[in-house]
């Protein structure tokens, strides 16, 4: 029986949070006091900072940081003046968010939620979604676009980040060793793809289910869905983590409007 994929993964990041990944540490009370003096950045993708002209105006602007939870970069657009909403699965990032909002007395609201499913929220709700790398969590990409589009009004922003399809295709083990080995096979389901053996050992750590979507699906899903692409750009891990990332940009961000 295959696992509930959303809530595996909604328990994959609280286990992170707690670990202290990354992604999951909320910025400082010197970083918000930067942004309420206009000094500010976000990421979207790895190391390379978004940007500044692919906002717009953040000052009076309804944000969703769509699957952005962990404190960094909606406290960050809230500071900056925007009125900004975080949506995200796993509640430890929620906390994050909610935790720095009180302590900075910031106008930001955080809940938790699939990012497939904004029903909570109406039609041209939103100026712009920041939708940071994290569809790679769920099995499929275009529901995304689709409800991103939604809660956008005419003419707002989705700024968003997302894996490159090669990622998928190798043997994560051996890339991690500095050899490039091609498994699988995309698009990439660790459900289907991962030996029975493999997959219940990731199940057993906690680990997050992760699916490589096909650039028709992140791309081609967001014109589908009516946004227009308007800005795009490349990004790498750090250097000496990955093989395959040594050799390739294994991340993109666009910048896309609402038609």
């Amino acid at each position: 029986m295959k696992p509930d994929v959303f809530d595996h993964n909604r328990k994959a990041w609280d286990l992170r949070a707690a670990a202290g990944d990354r992604w999951t540490l909320p910025v400082d009370p010197a970083a918000i006091a930067r942004a309420r003096a206009g000094d500010w950045s976000v990421l979207l993708t790895p190391l390379r900072p978004v940007p500044r002209d692919w906002f717009g105006g953040l000052k009076g602007a309804r944000v969703l940081a769509l699957a952005s939870g962990g404190g960094q970069q909606g406290p960050i657009f809230a500071a900056a003046g925007a009125a900004v909403t975080v949506l995200d699965a796993s509640p430890a990032q929620v906390a994050r968010d909610r935790e720095v909002a009180a302590r900075e007395g910031l106008a930001l609201e955080a809940w938790e939620g699939d990012m497939a499913d904004l029903s909570r929220f109406a039609d041209g709700s939103f100026d712009l979604v920041f939708h940071p790398v994290a569809n790679c969590y769920v099995p499929a990409v275009r529901p995304v676009w689709r409800e991103a589009a939604r809660v956008l009004r005419t003419g707002g922003r989705l700024l968003a980040g997302f894996g490159n399809p090669a990622l998928y295709l190798v043997d994560e083990e051996a890339d991690a060793r500095g050899e490039i080995v091609v498994r699988y096979r995309v698009p990439y389901s660790d459900l289907d793809q991962l030996s029975p053996s493999a997959l219940r050992a990731r199940l057993e750590r906690g680990e997050s289910l992760q699916f490589g979507h096909t650039l028709e699906d992140q791309i081609g899903g967001q014109t589908d869905a009516g946004l227009a692409i308007v800005g795009f750009y490349e990004d790498r891990w750090e250097p000496g983590l990955s093989a395959l990332g040594d050799r390739l940009p294994c991340f993109a961000a666009t910048k896309a409007l609402k038609r």
